[in-house]
């Protein structure tokens, strides 16, 4: 049983006990690291959609991770009221193969959402996903507004910072999740990647994590397991973060890193910034936790 199907499995157990009534409880049982490293792909390239394709097929392809009649959920950063040159969302074009990679290799379902910062609607078109998305023409597919109403509140023993939180159901209850971060400064937690990119699926006051961010992310990232972890690089935002609004601020590395493992995708994003892993308190929990491995003379670059 893989980590996934082990926190998926723990969640429907607890979610079955809680059918009468109370809040599920989640045990965060840690889980030990492969006795060898991670697959780490990092390719450069102008063309995005290419990069993609190239970058998903140095990990053995999309089929690694999406299965026949699958329903998958795409969680790109759609936060700002920004547009693509401005790199504080995911870029479109990535989202887009993502999404076309997903249908090809026979998922049932793809859904795309994000709690947003700014309004969502506009967010959503600024962002020029919403083109992009609608540009594929599938049934199969759906960019979503999240609903208030769908959140779940799950209890997490072993916990560090929360006790309890809630958590979209369409994101607990997803076969696979892809976790699709654009990589950028942040004013707080010096880089938002991956592991703070899931806190768009969480409800309640997001305010309120800041004050412990790095074990916050930790907790709500053992619940949330990506199955698969790209991080757009192509353009990335290296001031004032996590929203931006100059182009001074955007240097363009052409950059996507792909891996199965969450804390190793980000440790390798942060070296582009000329951080090193263990300078991030975020990534740095992660891999205490068990989440990863930030230690990428152990990763296994494909």
């Amino acid at each position: 049983m893989d980590r996934r199907q082990f926190i998926r499995k723990s969640l429907q157990t607890a979610l079955a006990a809680a059918a009468a009534g109370g809040v599920p409880v989640l045990d965060l049982v840690p889980r030990a690291l492969a006795a060898s490293g991670p697959d780490l792909a990092v390719r450069k390239g102008k063309d995005v959609s290419l990069l993609v394709r190239e970058t998903l097929a140095a990990l053995g392809g999309i089929e690694r991770f999406v299965k026949s009649g699958e329903t998958v959920v795409v969680k790109p950063n759609i936060g700002w009221d920004r547009g693509v040159e401005l790199a504080a969302n995911t870029h479109p074009e990535v989202v887009k193969t993502v999404v076309q990679l997903c249908l090809e290799a026979g998922a049932a379902r793809v859904k795309i959402f994000d709690r947003t910062c700014n309004d969502p609607r506009r967010c959503y078109v600024s962002s020029g996903i919403d083109e992009a998305i609608g540009l594929i023409r599938s049934d199969r597919v759906s960019l979503e507004h999240m609903d208030r109403r769908a959140y779940q509140d799950v209890a997490l023993k072993g916990g560090v910072a929360l006790d309890e939180w809630s958590f979209y159901k369409p994101a607990l209850d997803a076969d696979r999740f892809i976790n699709i971060p654009i990589a950028k400064h942040h004013s707080i937690s010096t880089l938002t990647l991956a592991m703070k990119n899931v806190m768009g699926v969480i409800g309640g006051n997001r305010g309120a994590l800041h004050r412990r961010i790095d074990e916050s992310l930790a907790d709500i990232n053992s619940v949330i397991h990506s199955d698969l972890t790209i991080v757009d690089a192509t353009r990335i935002l290296i001031a004032n973060g996590p929203q931006g609004g100059r182009v001074s601020d955007v240097k363009n590395p052409d950059t996507l890193i792909a891996s199965p493992d969450i804390i190793a995708a980000d440790s390798y994003a942060a070296t582009l910034f000329g951080h090193r892993p263990e300078d991030i308190p975020t990534i740095v929990a992660g891999a205490r936790r068990g989440l990863g491995t930030m230690d990428l003379a152990r990763v296994k670059m494909v």
